[in-house]
Order: C-alpha cells, then structure tokens, then sequence
C-alpha cells in the first residue's frame, strides 16, 4: 500500500527547544468542522503538549479555527482533543514522561490516506546554551552551502 502523506502544518518551535528522542504517529479525534479546518492550514500548536491522563493520551493548547463556511454549527477552537494510540504505546509513554525531564510535544500535522494524523515527539528541553549551539551549527552550515554554490558557478 502507497503512503500518501502531505504536511498541513509543523512546529519548527518544537525543534529548536526541544531534543526530539522519539517519535510517534497518532491518529487525532476531531468533531465535524475541525477537519475541514485542518484540512485549510488553519492549525496553531506553537505551545501545545500532551498529556496523559487515566491512560489516554489529550493534546492541551493546540487551537483549529473555526471553520469559515459553516452556517450552523461550529466547534470549540480551544477544546482538548483526544490522541488514538494503543494500549501499550499509552504505557510505553508513560513510562518514558515519568522520567524527569521528558513531555510529549506535538511535531507536525500531515494527511495520511485522507486522515489527520500527528506526530508526537518524546522531547527533553534544551538548556541556552544547545539553542546556542543549534544556531552556531545552522550558521556554519549555511556558510559551507553559501561557500560550495560559489565554487560551483
């Protein structure tokens, strides 16, 4: 079976502040007008984190937009959404957030065979000192990209 997987949106925030362990596909359950929301890009998780509570897993301030075109109904852009993992996913999680230092941050959003997934980074936070590197080493890469098109041409 063909992977189709498109990315509705990413948290490039996540990778800067946080050490990125591990990764999990989840699946998300969303009402009605939130798809089609998703769908439109009209996603913000700058600071959204997951959480695990009585062995299932919620996503806490991730916002969807209302969705613009809906007359009647419309969902809670705020609400807590539930994350569908398996049982022993659930507690391999736990056990792994239970260590100090670990949370569950949300990494991207993407379409997969017409469904909303995320994926769900296992991440310890970086001290100022790893930001520093970070952008000392995206610099220096730059550079060595910038250097190498010169010698090129």
């Amino acid at each position: 079976m063909s992977e189709n997987r498109k990315i509705i949106a990413e948290n490039r925030k996540a990778r800067f502040n946080y050490f990125i362990e591990e990764s999990i596909e989840c699946g998300i359950a969303l009402e009605g007008t939130e798809v089609k929301s998703v769908k439109n890009g009209s996603i913000s998780f700058p600071d959204a984190f997951a959480e695990i509570v009585n062995n299932e897993v919620f996503v806490k301030g991730l916002h969807i937009s209302e969705y613009s075109y809906s007359s009647v109904f419309n969902h809670n852009p705020d609400r807590v959404k539930k994350l569908l993992l398996h049982k022993e996913e659930i507690k391999r999680l736990k056990r792994k957030t239970e260590e100090k230092g670990y949370t569950l941050i949300p990494i991207d959003f993407y379409l997969k065979n017409g469904r909303v997934k995320l994926t769900l980074g296992i991440c310890k936070g970086k001290k100022q000192f790893d930001k520093r590197a970070s952008i000392k080493e995206r610099d220096v890469n730059r550079d060595i990209q910038r250097e190498f098109r010169k010698g090129l041409n």
